[in-house]
């Protein structure tokens, strides 16, 4: 007679294993949310969650630390397609921000938190004086270089090499062939 009992509790063991790592895994896949981003003193959030209702995908609202409500905070209505929703806010303060999707019909698409950097301050260097020796170096050679030109410029200046090298070659050719009558 066989006994097929430790088989099924080794495949029990295992299913009640991996059954928290399904569970956990689940919250996960289960709504794309929001993506929210910074760029100087602008924030802008980014979901795919909305559907549109009677021609609004939804409103995202820019909220600080001291506002507790979606009401409270900044609000821009949601634009673009049906796969992807997008909204900005622009000359944000530096701060921590806290970013709320509502869509249209309700539901909300997430919330994130996003810290917006000062604008970094230009520092000034001290200009170098004339008994201070140059940090590079001479810098010959340099020239003109040091400003980028556009493609018509270099283009223009090398026809007039081109062209002045030509009409060299062509004056020392003529000047060395012996008089002919």
């Amino acid at each position: 007679m066989r006994n097929t009992s430790p088989v099924l509790r080794s495949g029990l063991t295992v299913a009640a294993a991996a059954l928290p790592l399904a569970l956990a895994a689940v919250p996960a896949a289960a709504g794309p949310g929001i993506s929210v981003s910074t760029t100087g003193s602008t924030v802008s959030v980014t979901t795919s969650s909305c559907t549109q209702v009677n021609g609004s995908w939804g409103t995202a609202s820019l909220l600080t630390s001291s506002q507790g409500s979606f009401a409270q905070g900044r609000q821009v209505t949601l634009s673009g397609t049906s796969t992807s929703q997008s909204a900005a806010w622009s000359n944000v303060s530096p701060g921590t921000y806290t970013v709320i999707v509502i869509c249209s019909d309700g539901t909300t698409a997430g919330t994130q938190s996003v810290v917006v950097s000062p604008a970094p301050t230009p520092s000034r260097s001290a200009s170098p004086t004339a008994s201070a020796s140059p940090s590079r170096g001479v810098m010959g050679g340099v020239g003109g270089s040091a400003t980028d030109y556009g493609t018509v410029t270099l283009v223009a200046g090398g026809t007039l090499v081109g062209a002045g090298l030509l009409g060299a070659a062509w004056y020392l050719r003529r000047r060395n062939k012996p008089y002919r009558l």
